[in-house]
């Protein structure tokens, strides 16, 4: 009953999708609109151009890099040639998120995990060798650690063994999904150290997510927008700050900067792939079934991913961290069978 309830919303879909824009006075679209995750769209540029030369008669798909928290937002926006028809994520879609899609008609979506990545913690190639864990992140960035007032000023003030050096940290705005998986990768966890913060999970949500996820203003933590380039050429040019961003750019940007071990593990291609890193994290786009037979070249696009996310295939020679064989496998018959998203999983 799902799939020919799928086959007559996606023919009825298509439609409503091509006479949108003549509403809008935006016209159809004839290429695809891909927002999200600054992470993946560098992948996904790769895969616009792969699938444009593999692919005769279709126009170049548009990358827009808004975060991945602002392209679900537009992504969630509704049906029709004015809203995007694919979003990338560097985090899983929330309840909360899959939930505003619904308001707006957007019921039916497809979700690809594409491959891997982790959340870096670099300096620059002639810093102090900073060695960090998710409690000294924590008490360093949280605007009230544990419950209590921010007071340090210098990496010191939260533990001993690191330089006397001022806290400067720059890294992902709160529309980021990097930023969400630093929230819920790293200062969670070290907020949850803490066995009063553990117990403060259990008795109200809302207020441990604040204490052990909310970062301080005063200029300790810079929010550097959606370009992690910036942050590269930041902490490039101030051998005493730290950045945070998509292992990708790490990997690019070696001759600059170098990474910092997070409770003792280097972010490298293996230790991302095996989560034995603290800041490994999956990354994925988000179809819209309706937009699937509108507009033309979605299909060639997210086979471009599927035949490129292999070892040695462009991806990784970008930087992205390979999934193991069998996300592979599973997501490889997401695309070809074009699978609804299973929903009750998501947080």
């Amino acid at each position: 009953m799902r799939k020919w309830g799928y086959i007559v919303m996606a023919s009825v879909a298509a439609l409503a999708v091509s006479a949108c824009g003549g509403n809008t006075g935006e016209g159809t679209r004839d290429f695809i609109r891909v927002v999200g995750s600054s992470t993946v769209s560098p992948f996904a540029e790769i895969i616009a151009e792969a699938a444009t030369k593999a692919e005769g008669g279709i126009k170049s798909p548009v990358i827009e890099s808004t975060g991945t928290g602002a392209g679900m937002k537009l992504f969630c926006a509704g049906i029709g040639s004015q809203h995007p028809d694919i979003t990338m994520a560097s985090r899983r879609m929330k309840k909360s998120e899959f939930e505003e899609c619904q308001k707006s008609g957007v019921n039916d979506i497809i979700e690809v995990q594409i491959g891997l990545d982790g959340i870096a913690f670099a300096e620059a190639n002639g810093g102090p060798k900073m060695a960090l864990t998710p409690t000294d992140v924590y008490k360093a960035l949280a605007a009230n650690p544990f419950g209590k007032p921010q007071t340090a000023k210098n990496w010191s003030d939260v533990n001993p063994a690191l330089p006397a050096i001022p806290i400067l940290v720059y890294g992902p705005p709160s529309t980021s999904g990097t930023r969400d998986a630093l929230s819920e990768l790293i200062l969670t966890k070290g907020c949850d150290t803490d066995p009063a913060m553990k117990a403060l999970k259990d008795s109200d949500k809302d207020k441990h997510k604040e204490v052990c996820t909310k970062v301080r203003t005063d200029g300790a933590y810079v929010d550097q927008g959606e370009n992690d380039n910036l942050i590269v050429q930041k902490i490039a040019a101030n051998p005493k700050s730290i950045g945070v961003f998509g292992f990708s750019f790490l990997e690019e940007n070696t001759d600059k900067i170098k990474a910092v071990p997070m409770s003792g593990v280097m972010p490298t291609f293996a230790t991302v792939a095996d989560f034995s890193y603290p800041g490994a994290r999956p990354l994925y786009l988000y179809v819209k079934a309706a937009h699937v037979k509108a507009i033309k070249g979605i299909d060639s696009f997210l086979n471009q991913f599927v035949t490129s996310w292999g070892p040695d295939g462009a991806l990784q020679q970008k930087g992205m961290v390979v999934a193991p064989e069998d996300v592979r496998t599973k997501n490889a018959e997401v695309v070809k069978k074009m699978t609804l998203m299973e929903t009750s999983e998501l947080k």
